[in-house]
């Protein structure tokens, strides 16, 4: 326990907070902090929660997974491959400039360029002004998930990134993991204004005087974000009454939040998969199929949900959890151990041989000790493995370079469905369309690529459902990467902190509306 209120004092003391609050200034505690200010450098849920802070999307998603109007105040379909948006008047940019259709177009062509994000707007053949306030999304073909994507619309201040800096650099350029413009200074839409940022110590946000959003019951005026890594001393953080909202909750600690007065622990079912990948260009035993679905054999993703995730998790045996378009209830986890000395045997390694393997130690829920389980697993069919554990900070630059065998990583579906697990996760690596961005298995299959594409312009359900399922039973017979789990979620907060009604499955509370009472 000294070593708990040890770290905590230094966590806190870092970030410049003193021991109270006023009613409307609160202290989250997260696992990390955003690792960028620019919203197209990293397409991360750490990004993704920034963005809906200090800007607004076109769309976004309710609780239950439906749409509601944000900065567009009304959308219409003209035919197959145009979607009309009617942006709302009279908005200001924390700059102070207005938002028009300019801005979303500039906002649009800028995604596109993205590393992380033009794949999502891939589909699409351009985005058109048509006056001031309305603008026109027109895709390549039919395409059924033009809201879906809108969620991911934020239109930036287009005039704040033009121009050039100082030393002669043009603010708009998206550098990945580096020192440009855009990501240390930002001017959104939204309900906070960045105040101040010290990277890996706190951020601080104010609530924005100018919001549009005059029916928002927030009332919040002082957000500070403060990084925790560690489970126990976050928890500890929020029952000691130094901070109101942590996020996530440790399987462990579900107990000790819940039993305590004046805390409420809330949770949801989580869509979020975390895997192994498995790189067949770095270790050439991983090219056979049969190696790999031995090491999907090996590893007791059951026992990892019961025993380290406390059955705060769901057990996978495919990408796509129950409900989205492609589920497949016969693709179950396949744990058994026999059969995984048996399929190693039979590619030629009874013996067994050596894997680097790679994870972050602060971006999942318990991400390090799964990983540390897994390895354990491996080596009962002889494979001996190489652990490295990350910061999430650190981690992210190594997992660009696909810098080990087995790779850890988490994906919650950008779309809501299976499709876009493949189109980042298991398609091939294709640097000009963005597809793969994130196949560090570099697993190719040609047939899985013509499906998802043509699942992504298949406007019949059950067509588009029946492509998908074909996807995850050929990954699953692949074995083109490892499942683990559904990741659950969790929050504490102090009682008189609303959380409930801003939290969703997507990872990012929509602040601007959390009331204090």
């Amino acid at each position: 326990m000294k070593t708990i209120k040890t770290k905590l004092a230094i966590a806190l003391m870092a970030a410049g907070l003193s021991f109270s609050a006023a009613a409307a200034d609160i202290t989250v505690a997260y696992d990390a902090d955003p690792v960028s200010l620019d919203p197209h450098e990293q397409l991360s849920g750490g990004t993704l929660q920034l963005s809906h802070m200090v800007f607004d999307p076109l769309v976004r998603y309710t609780q239950s997974f439906d749409f509601e109007p944000r900065l567009a105040e009304k959308w219409e379909r003209i035919d197959d491959k145009t979607f009309r948006f009617n942006l709302r008047k009279g908005v200001k940019f924390h700059s102070g400039n207005e938002m028009t259709a300019d801005d979303v177009v500039w906002t649009f062509d800028r995604l596109k360029d993205s590393p992380d994000f033009k794949a999502i707007f891939e589909p699409y053949e351009k985005l058109v002004k048509i006056d001031d306030y309305t603008v026109e999304l027109v895709s390549k073909g039919a395409y059924p998930l033009v809201l879906q994507t809108a969620t991911y619309l934020f239109p930036m201040d287009s005039k704040f990134y033009s121009g050039k800096t100082e030393d002669g650099k043009d603010k708009s350029e998206i550098v990945k993991h580096g020192n440009s413009f855009a990501s240390t200074h930002i001017s959104g839409t939204g309900p906070f204004v960045v105040k101040s940022r010290e990277q890996g110590v706190k951020v601080v946000f104010d609530r924005f005087d100018g919001y549009w959003d005059k029916n928002s019951p927030g009332n919040v005026d002082e957000l500070t974000l403060v990084p925790i890594k560690e489970n126990a001393t976050r928890v500890a953080a929020l029952l000691s009454g130094d901070v109101d909202i942590i996020a996530p909750v440790a399987p462990n600690d579900h107990k000790r939040v819940k039993n305590t007065k004046g805390i409420d622990l809330v949770t949801l079912p989580g869509t979020r998969i975390i895997t192994f990948q498995m790189n067949q260009n770095s270790n050439e035993a991983l090219k056979d199929v049969r190696v790999r679905q031995a090491i999907v054999h090996a590893i007791n993703n059951e026992g990892i949900v019961k025993k380290i995730m406390k059955g705060f998790a769901t057990a996978a045996g495919q990408q796509g959890p129950s409900g989205y378009s492609g589920y497949d209830a016969d693709l179950v986890p396949r744990y058994d151990l026999k059969k995984a000395k048996e399929l190693m045997k039979e590619a030629g390694y009874e013996k067994g041989f050596k894997l680097s393997m790679m994870a972050p130690n602060n971006r999942y829920v318990n991400d390090a000790k799964v990983a540390q389980a897994s390895a354990a697993m491996l080596s009962k069919i002889g494979i001996k493995v190489d652990l490295k554990t990350l910061p999430k900070a650190q981690y992210w630059p190594e997992f660009d370079l696909c810098s080990a065998d087995m790779m850890m990583i988490g994906w919650h579906s950008d779309t809501e469905d299976s499709a876009n697990f493949s189109e980042f996760l298991t398609m091939t690596r294709n640097e000009e369309t963005g597809k793969g961005q994130y196949n560090c298995g570099h697993y190719s299959n040609p047939e899985i690529d013509r499906l998802v594409e043509a699942a992504n312009v298949e406007t019949d359900p059950a067509k588009r459902s029946q492509m998908l399922k074909t996807v995850e039973d050929t990954l699953y017979n692949d074995a083109a990467f490892v499942p683990l789990h559904w990741q659950n979620l969790a929050w504490g907060a102090k009682s008189n902190i609303d959380i409930k009604p801003i939290v969703n499955a997507m990872e990012y509370p929509y602040f601007g509306d959390l009331v204090v009472k």
